[in-house]
């Protein structure tokens, strides 16, 4: 079965995914390690033709992306007007549209906005150009009415599952291309090592390999075997570059990074990105040491271009030629932001307000400040790109892909997900499982909530308004009334995040005098991008007081985390008997936390992310030898430098596991030899369960200061109670290799650890591979 398929082979029924697993954990499900689209110089002939037709207004207008509100009706959210499109496609040109005016459209309006666009394009226009649509489908298509949606990525990473990954990101193009649109704006490239930051929620932790093998195994998901196939769309690795990491915690505020760190955990997973053929790149909107990225050329030509060999289409974010104007003051006039962008390396702007962008820059041409060669680069590869998705030959929504909306598989698939994530953190004296016949006082703001299961990018930009949500999206009162029974289940908890009922401690405390357990919901609204900025990562004050309060009644207490960062509980941790962090579980996420709350699910999830236990300690756990010293005592050198809450990796199970008998097969070895490592993995516990098996590297001694240790393969794996399995990983070189205080990448002899669980062995390199 090819992953690139694998939508349109699944048939309706809720056996696949069982099929699907059993297919992976037998190592028969087979996916293509790069996928089949086309080399960048496959269309040269079509495009250098079309573009030797097209006037300098229509290569201008390729560059020009507008946001779809420039052509709807003044009160409406999704009918077109007739006389703005006529003017966008026509009058200004426009080659690419984007995102939605408020909220998901059902799929029929989508449909008719994306025919209306096309038709006029391809029979308006002298050269019959189609537009290029473009969507933010993050965690599954939340722009479209009744989609399915997945846990976000942090929580794909905490699941640590290449094959679900994948499936995952299947199902997103597949409904995305099911509306007519094909290319998304996803996945986020950007380590999650800055915890503050309000998109932390969208990255795959922050670990470097972590990144950099989930990122891959998305983008060739997304794309498939070929990019005019009705089940893949464009995926555009994103925010290039140092987006993820403001020093002050705060959206699209400054980075500082040297540019040795940069290449060292940065910039890996785009260039892992790149080698798997990704078409498009969204660039960062913040700045790195002082320079904005939209105006570098040394990140948008040198890196990415001439070092990372990047040929695909650079799109700014949203508003951010502009910005460099208005916000990052590194251009005097609107024109010279525009000057300053496209010098750089900028293809394509989403400007997408007004059309400067694309008077500005007809300017700039016409005064012989830009060369037209230079417009005729960037119009090249938009061109390249809309030949590669198939709309030259059929821009409209096509039947084959429509057919795989809405499949019930889907949903199956979103279980699944939300069931992996499932990171146990705390099960004080077994209180976990807890017993289905139990009464259970179910308590905080997120208990009966919609959107904090969804977070960012869900059928809203904000993901707070319940409306549009789908009504069969259950929540979690409502998923453990229907596995307990309604009179099991006392719960006050009301739909409004924020309502002050969901904080009544009297009526807790009243409550909890006849109840066996107290499951208590805490974390975070939803929320996306700067409003999601905040300045203390401590849960707020009204959360606290509730758990604080549910832990004076003397019962039980669960805590369930739904948040999309580590929201600081170090106050009452103590406190609680279990913990289990749900992240944003998505579309069948309170089913998943039930089920694992009642031990229907034996979690399985590893922490993506070194969980801080005070918000002014956040060190991260490849962190240098030197970050572990505390000196507490003068001149007294302690080794506690890295205390979080919890460990990158850490996460319990219902089950027991032993990892035993590490072995590697050379004790020395040189130059270009592979090196393998087996462990024997044994579930030595009465439940069957996953568990997810990690392999980290130690360098003891390096030109510069080494990790403490970095993560370098992962697998996951399911085993009966009492059973057994080897696992071998191999090694090269190059993942022994780091960059040095000169920015080059090098590998360096000497000892090197290697440690699964508990088991370690080391093994000397004794010189370097060519």
């Amino acid at each position: 079965m090819d992953s690139g398929k694998l939508p349109l082979d699944m048939k309706k029924n809720s056996k696949n995914i069982l099929i699907i697993g059993l297919l992976v954990a037998a190592g028969l499900l087979v996916f293509s390690l790069r996928p089949g689209n086309s080399p960048a110089g496959a269309y040269d002939t079509e495009v250098q033709e079309l573009l030797e037709k097209m006037t300098l207004e229509e290569k201008i207008g390729q560059m020009t992306q507008v946001t779809i509100d420039l052509i709807l009706k003044e009160d409406k959210t999704d009918e077109i007007d007739e006389e703005k499109l006529r003017y966008t496609v026509l009058e200004k040109k426009v080659g690419s549209i984007l995102n939605v005016k408020g909220h998901a459209y059902t799929l029929d309006t989508w449909h008719a906005i994306q025919r209306s666009i096309q038709e006029l394009a391809t029979t308006g226009t002298p050269n019959k150009v189609p537009v290029l649509y473009g969507i933010d489908a993050i965690h599954g298509n939340n722009y479209v009415k009744g989609s399915t949606l997945f846990p976000h990525n942090i929580g794909i990473a905490a699941a640590r599952d290449l094959p679900l990954a994948k499936n995952i990101a299947e199902v997103t193009a597949a409904e995305t291309r099911a509306t007519g649109i094909r290319w998304n704006f996803d996945p986020v490239l950007g380590l999650g090592r800055q915890p503050l930051w309000s998109r932390f929620e969208e990255t795959f932790g922050e670990d470097v390999y972590l990144a950099s093998t989930l990122g891959q195994a998305t983008i060739e998901s997304y794309q498939g075997e070929s990019l005019d196939q009705p089940n893949t769309v464009a995926a555009c690795m994103k925010h290039f570059i140092g987006y993820s990491l403001p020093l002050t915690g705060k959206d699209r505020t400054p980075a500082y990074i040297p540019d040795n760190v940069l290449r060292e955990y940065l910039l890996p997973p785009f260039e892992r990105a790149v080698e798997a053929g990704v078409t498009t790149v969204m660039i960062n909107s913040g700045e790195v040491n002082g320079v904005p990225v939209h105006a570098s050329k040394y990140y948008l030509t040198t890196v990415l271009r001439d070092e990372l060999g990047f040929e695909g289409v650079a799109v700014s974010d949203w508003e951010d030629v502009i910005r460099l104007h208005t916000r990052h003051r590194v251009a005097a006039s609107p024109k010279e932001a525009v000057r300053l962008a496209v010098e750089a390396g900028l293809d394509m702007s989403m400007v997408p307000l007004d059309f400067t962008f694309y008077d500005l820059l007809l300017e700039l041409v016409q005064e012989g400040t830009i060369p037209e060669k230079r417009i005729d680069e960037s119009v090249a590869r938009i061109l390249a790109l809309k030949f590669k998705l198939g709309l030259f030959s059929d821009p409209f929504p096509e039947e084959e892909a429509i057919q795989q909306f809405q499949l019930p598989v889907y949903q199956d698939l979103a279980l699944e997900a939300a069931e992996k994530t499932m990171t146990l953190l705390e099960n004080k004296d077994d209180i976990l499982p807890i017993p289905s016949s139990a009464k259970v006082l179910l308590a905080g703001p997120a208990a009966n909530n919609v959107p904090s299961l969804f977070g960012s990018w869900s059928y809203t930009w904000q993901g707070r308004d319940e409306a549009h949500y789908p009504t069969s999206v259950l929540t979690v009162k409502e998923a453990l009334e229907n596995k307990i029974g309604e009179a099991n289940v006392v719960c006050r908890s009301v739909r409004k995040y924020a309502d002050p009922q969901n904080f009544d401690l009297d009526q807790l405390r009243s409550d909890a005098k006849n109840v066996d357990y107290i499951v208590l919901c805490l974390g975070e609204d939803a929320y996306a991008e700067s409003p999601g900025v905040i300045d203390d990562l401590t849960l707020d004050a009204d959360q606290v007081a509730l758990a604080q309060a549910a832990i004076g009644t003397g019962k039980p207490v669960i805590l369930v985390l739904l948040q999309g960062r580590p929201r600081g509980i170090s106050s009452f941790v103590d406190g609680v008997q279990g913990i289990l962090l749900a992240y944003r579980p998505a579309s069948r996420g309170a089913e998943a936390i039930v089920n694992t709350v009642l031990g229907e699910n034996n979690p399985s999830g590893l922490l993506p992310f070194s969980y801080p236990q005070h918000t002014g300690d956040v060190v991260l756990y490849d962190h240098k030898y030197t970050e572990r010293i505390r000196e507490d005592i003068p001149n007294t050198y302690g080794d506690g430098g890295y205390r979080p809450q919890w460990d990158f990796g850490y996460g319990l199970s219902y089950t027991t596991f032993e990892f035993r008998d590490l072995t590697i097969d050379k004790p020395t070895f040189r130059g270009d030899e592979a090196i393998t490592l087996t462990i024997q993995v044994t579930n030595s516990g009465s439940k069957g369960g996953d568990v997810p098996v990690e392999l980290y590297v130690r360098d003891l001694y390096a030109s510069i200061t080494p990790n403490f240790k970095r993560l370098k393969r992962y697998e996951r794996i399911s085993l009966r109670s009492g059973e057994t399995r080897e696992i071998a990983f191999t090694l090269d070189t190059k993942d022994l290799s780091f960059v040095n205080a000169a920015g080059e990448r090098v590998t360096e002899p000497g000892t090197f650890e290697f440690m699964v669980g508990a088991e370690t062995v080391r093994a000397e390199l004794l010189e370097p591979g060519s």
